[in-house]
């Protein structure tokens, strides 16, 4: 394979992971996804944190 051939077909790799997105445009929706993340494990960890809460006033109850 020639280095042409190489870069085309990189090209063609790319542009099939892109999805028809822009590189731009690709780094955009990835920033927007791994907010999203970031968002749901905030909501996880605070949920947690309220039946940590709930759990220890149980056992302190029990120990009364």
């Amino acid at each position: 394979m020639s280095d042409r051939d190489i870069d085309q077909e990189a090209e063609r790799m790319l542009e099939a992971a892109l999805g028809g997105m822009t590189p731009h445009e690709a780094l955009l929706e990835a920033s927007r996804a791994e907010s999203a993340n970031v968002d749901a494990r905030a909501a996880a960890v605070a949920k947690n944190r309220e039946r940590a809460l709930k759990l220890l006033e149980a056992i302190e109850k029990s120990l009364t």
